[in-house]
């Protein structure tokens, strides 16, 4: 039995309004939201004055306010979260694209067409990185292994980053300057505030565009425009402003998208953390010494 009542709650598909969110928690004492697809608001708070204890995984969860759950004494927990499985979707998604293993594969399960396409290099082209933390870091390596040039948004980080990487003048510049760009900063940072249609309008007509960070990063039907007009030459996409797509929508019909339901932290380590470590925070909460509290 968890609490007097004995309710937990785990949200893993959002319910998309806040009253069917109210309604969805009913009278539970305990939370456990999956990444940042439930916003938690303060005025869901106010309605559900029973929660005590809110588990988010990973330890940061931009859709929680930390500081509304904290003044109702609602106690906000976290647990690991791996970057690797992030970055090792993004060059699935870049290998897949410039090499076309999609439309090749396909058509030779087919019976189709044999060898089509003529797949583009890695090696020489130059990789563009809009955000260089722990995941663009790591996908700067491995660009640079591929014998890539690699470049970055802004020159604002410590110089055993910078030392890894080239600095774009502007945001503009960059896009303007690569074969491949990789978007891997998180909403709220430093940084224009989104990627726009004069941003895109940057980009060469070979290029492109990589999202496994945050569909907000980029004005969607800008992207969406550019695509169909074959602008750039493709996208992959791992995110989306609306999950699931809608059956239909053009990013999942459009033949220069290679898209895949959100996969970026969906991996074996990171669900045993995520799960494991949220089991372990009820423990130790109902033992007055919840672990890996949020700020």
């Amino acid at each position: 039995m968890l609490t007097q009542r004995g309710f937990l709650f785990v949200c893993v598909s959002a319910p998309p309004t806040t009253d069917a969110r109210v309604a969805a928690l009913g009278d539970a004492d305990i939370l456990v939201a999956m990444r940042e697809r439930t916003p938690i608001t303060a005025a869901l708070l106010a309605r559900r004055p029973c929660l005590r204890l809110l588990i988010t995984s990973g330890m940061r969860h931009a859709a929680i306010d930390v500081a509304a759950a904290k003044a109702q004494g609602v106690i906000v927990c976290g647990t690991d979260s791996h970057p690797e499985p992030a970055v090792e979707i993004t060059w699935a998604l870049i290998l897949g694209l410039m090499r076309h293993l999609v439309p090749e594969a396909n058509a030779l399960r087919s019976d189709g067409p044999w060898q089509q396409t003529v797949g583009r290099d890695l090696h020489g082209a130059r990789l563009g990185l809009l955000g260089v933390g722990k995941i663009g870091q790591r996908v700067a390596q491995i660009g640079q292994a591929f014998g890539m040039q690699v470049s970055a948004g802004r020159p604002n980080l410590d110089a055993p980053r910078a030392a890894a990487v080239q600095w774009a003048t502007s945001q503009q510049a960059l896009f303007a300057g690569s074969e491949v760009v990789s978007l891997h900063r998180v909403l709220g940072e430093r940084s224009p505030a989104i990627v726009d249609a004069d941003t895109l309008a940057c980009m060469p007509a070979h290029a492109c565009l990589i999202n496994t960070a945050r569909a907000g990063r980029i004005d969607q039907q800008a992207l969406i425009d550019a695509l169909t007009d074959k602008r750039i030459a493709g996208a992959g996409l791992d995110v989306f402003d609306i999950e699931p797509l809608p059956a239909g929508h053009p990013l999942r019909t459009l033949p220069n998208v290679l898209a895949t339901p959100p996969l970026g932290y969906v991996t074996a380590r990171n669900y045993r953390d995520y799960f494991g470590q949220g089991v372990e925070t009820i423990a130790a909460w109902l033992q007055g010494a919840p672990k890996r509290v949020l700020d």
